[in-house]
């Protein structure tokens, strides 16, 4: 073990960092991050905030110039999650970096917004406060316990145009095509980014856990593209996928599977830090427009691990699928057409037993009626051989018709009667 982490996690990590890089990573893993506070601009200013809890005993300083919200706090003789300003809803404990993937929507007030893994709150709310309480979010999440703190932090921050519920995201699809102008989704993942607040990630996660939440982030993204709405008048058509995850399946592989699966494409993030997207990856090779996404680390930025990728979603097509309903319908097509063929084999088939068969009975009704002919004629002349003095030796003759009819012929011309000659008159001279 290196670190505390288990062998196949340091593996993978020298496979995306070099073995310097590895290192200031899994040290950066291990220190703890500064403490953040997002203001609540729909019950105060960051300057007002400020003084408050300077008052109180804690250094603070801004987060940086690319955040108008974030308090970055050095120190604090109170507990920063119980005090007076935190209690009214001035402020929210919250990430620096989960705060990227809300400013990369670029949500607009009476956007209709979706937020797919909406629990604890953090993210939803600062939605909310972008969208000035107007508009619509609907914030779900698949586990209802988990809903409770969003409920509490959304009361106590003063949210009123958002609505929770609990639905499984990889329904959300069907449930609710086409129905919203944005939508955020923060994925379950590994929490790879995040091994600072939760150390128990160095022995517990394995390279099979990453891929089992990688196939899940690929049906959860899928459902949120069919849910989003590209015709929306208000510019919409947006979404933003994130994970707290630097590993390559569960962020480039899981976008680069949407690619070859809906009519979508990147956008630019419109944040001005963080490492491009990884195009290439030991042997696998991803679109070039991955680029356009976002990563952060511990050792570069100093912030939890994050990914963040802009989505735009161009049409209602589905790649996946309309090829496979191509496959399917030539392959209907051919299997008709040998169908077709078969049947036409078998009907020439029925015709020509039918003519064989018609020509058999024919054949049948002519032997049928020469034997009848022949039994008719073998009366006759029985009756002929009955009125004459009886000759037991003579058989009756089954010779062909033509040969009988010659036969009877020649028995007609011989009668019994003689024949006498001429006489031959004498000659006598004068």
């Amino acid at each position: 073990e290196l670190f505390g982490y288990l062998q196949e996690l340091v593996d993978y990590f020298l496979s995306m960092f070099g073995p310097n890089e590895c290192l200031e990573f899994l040290e950066a893993s291990d220190r703890s991050r500064p403490l953040v506070v997002r203001v609540n601009t729909l019950k105060a200013r960051r300057k007002d905030l400020a003084a408050a809890l300077m008052k109180r005993g804690v250094r603070l300083d801004p987060l940086a110039p690319w955040s108008k919200v974030g308090l970055k706090i050095h120190e604090s003789t109170v507990p920063v999650g119980a005090t007076p300003e935190y209690l009214a809803g001035h402020y929210m404990l919250q990430s620096a970096a989960s705060m990227c993937p809300v400013m990369a929507m670029g949500v607009k007030p009476g956007d209709r917004v979706l937020d797919m893994s909406a629990a604890p709150g953090g993210k939803t709310s600062y939605i909310c406060q972008l969208m000035r309480n107007k508009g619509v979010v609907i914030a779900s999440d698949l586990k209802p316990e988990r809903q409770k703190a969003t409920v509490a932090n959304l009361h106590r921050l003063g949210v009123r145009n958002a609505v929770t519920c609990c639905y499984d995201g990889r329904k959300i699809g069907v449930l609710m095509p086409n129905s919203f102008d944005r939508i955020l989704l923060d994925a379950p993942c590994s929490g790879l980014g995040v091994i600072s607040r939760d150390p128990s990630v160095k022995v517990q996660r394995t390279m099979p856990d990453v891929k089992r939440c990688a196939h899940l982030q690929k049906e959860l993204l899928v459902a949120a593209i069919d849910a989003l709405n590209h015709k929306s008048k208000k510019g919409g058509g947006y979404m933003v996928y994130s994970t707290c995850s630097v590993a390559v399946a569960e962020n480039e592989e899981v976008i680069n599977y949407l690619l070859s699966k809906r009519d979508v494409k990147l956008v630019d993030t419109g944040l001005d830090f963080g490492k491009p997207g990884f195009t290439r990856f030991e042997h696998k090779r991803f679109h070039p427009s991955v680029a356009l996404t976002r990563r952060f680390y511990p050792h570069v930025h100093n912030m939890d691990g994050f990914y963040v990728a802009k989505i735009q979603k161009l049409s209602d097509k589905r790649k996946g699928v309309e090829e496979e309903d191509k496959n399917e319908q030539t392959a209907e097509k051919a299997s008709n057409e040998v169908e077709a063929v078969d049947a036409m084999e078998v009907e020439g088939d029925k015709s020509e037993e039918k003519k064989i068969v018609g020509a058999g009975g024919q054949n049948q009704q002519q032997n049928a009626k020469k034997r009848k002919g022949k039994k008719k004629r073998g009366s006759n002349d029985r009756t002929r051989n009955d009125d004459g003095p009886r000759n037991k030796s003579k058989k009756i003759s089954y010779a062909p018709r033509a040969e009988q009819q010659v036969q009877n012929v020649q028995k007609k011309k011989k009668t019994n009667a003689k024949v006498s000659k001429p006489r031959r008159m004498k000659i006598t001279g004068m």
